[in-house]
C-alpha cells in the first residue's frame, strides 16, 4: 500500500497553503474571492490530470502520432450538502493523425482500468466521454 500525505496551512481569509508528500505546494481559496483554486475546481483537475497522463502512456506505447492532448471537465454539483458532484462530461480534444480507434481505446481504458480519481468520483457521479479530433 502507498502512504500519500497532504496537508493545508490556514494563511488568511479563506486561503490555505496545501502541500504533498511530494513537497509541491498550491494555494487554495474556500472563499467568495477566488484568488485561488477552489477544493472542488481542483479535484477536476486532478480528474482531467489522471486520465490525460493514462491516454498519453498508452498512446506512446500504440506509437501513435498525437501532436497535442486538451482535456476539459465539466461538472454538475447537487444541490444539497455535501455538494457532491453527480455528473461529468470530460472533453478530450486530440491533434495528430492518430488512430479514432487507439484513442477511444486508451479513453476507455483510463476509465475503466487505470485513472483513481475517476474510480473515485464515480461513487457518485456519472462521467460521461466526448472526443474531438483536430486534424
Amino acid at each position: 500500500m502507498q502512504l500519500i500525505e497532504g496537508r493545508v496551512l490556514w494563511t488568511d481569509k479563506d486561503r490555505f497553503l496545501g502541500e504533498a508528500s511530494s513537497g509541491h505546494a498550491m494555494v487554495v481559496d474556500t472563499g467568495s474571492e477566488k484568488t485561488a483554486g477552489s477544493p472542488v475546481e481542483l479535484l477536476l483537475i486532478a480528474l482531467c490530470a489522471c486520465t490525460g497522463a493514462d491516454v498519453v502512456s498508452i498512446l506512446r506505447k500504440k506509437r501513435e502520432p498525437f501532436t497535442s492532448l486538451e482535456i476539459r471537465a465539466v461538472g454538475e454539483r447537487s444541490e444539497d450538502f455535501p455538494k457532491v458532484y453527480t455528473s461529468i462530461r470530460l472533453i478530450y480534444r486530440v491533434g495528430g493523425k492518430v488512430s479514432q480507434k487507439a484513442v477511444e481505446d486508451s479513453v476507455r481504458l483510463s476509465k475503466e482500468k487505470y485513472c483513481s480519481v475517476s474510480a473515485m468520483l464515480a461513487k457518485t457521479a456519472k462521467i460521461d466521454v466526448e472526443i474531438e479530433y483536430l486534424g
